[in-house]
């Protein structure tokens, strides 16, 4: 009857355990978090603090179909071409940012604090007016050079790459939207 008691108390710290664990992971998760806290690929740790990266889900990143690798001579490798031929007016954006910035549930609301940025850069083939390829990026943040300044870097340093073809557009794309930070700790910073 003893060893019978002792294997419910251990059963029921056992449940308890785990429910707590799952509780506290489901709180804590990304995806429940309002600030910025995930990119394109949740499976591959991130080398910067959440707040340094959009939310994949609201920000995934998107191309844009009028640049492709076969053609990076005429666009975005071409001295000639300049990201203002795609830019999207200032009105579009600051109106799109003030809206993130309240959809998003940002606990910093000046709109002078963030810099509405593509995920995919324009000279990356981003996308210039889809939201998804759009967030307030904040200027400052939890790291020293983890903002929006610093971010501009990793575009310079990878479209160089694509254009001198150390790399293709697609790795180029797929390296800034799934931790840009990453590329600036091993390439740019230094």
């Amino acid at each position: 009857m003893r060893n019978r008691h002792n294997v419910l108390r251990l059963l029921l710290v056992v449940v308890v355990a785990v429910t707590t664990f799952w509780i506290v992971r489901r709180t804590f998760s990304p995806s429940t978090l309002s600030e910025p806290s995930s990119v394109a690929d949740s499976s591959q740790a991130l080398v910067g603090p959440a707040d340094i990266y959009p939310n994949s889900l609201r920000t995934p990143g998107a191309t844009n179909p009028d640049i492709t690798q076969s053609n990076i001579g005429e666009t975005i490798c071409n001295p000639m071409w300049s990201t203002k031929s795609i830019r999207p007016p200032s009105t579009y954006t600051n109106h799109l940012k003030v809206e993130q910035i309240r959809e998003f549930g940002y606990a910093d609301t000046s709109p002078k604090d963030y810099e509405e940025d593509h995920l995919i850069p324009l000279e990356l083939g981003g996308d210039p007016t889809d939201p998804k390829n759009i967030w307030p990026e904040p200027i400052e943040t939890s790291i020293p050079d983890g903002g929006a300044r610093f971010k501009d870097k990793v575009e310079n340093h990878l479209h160089a790459q694509v254009c001198a073809g150390n790399l293709t557009l697609e790795e180029a794309q797929k390296e800034i939207s799934t931790d840009w930070y990453r590329v600036y700790t091993m390439w740019v910073r230094h």
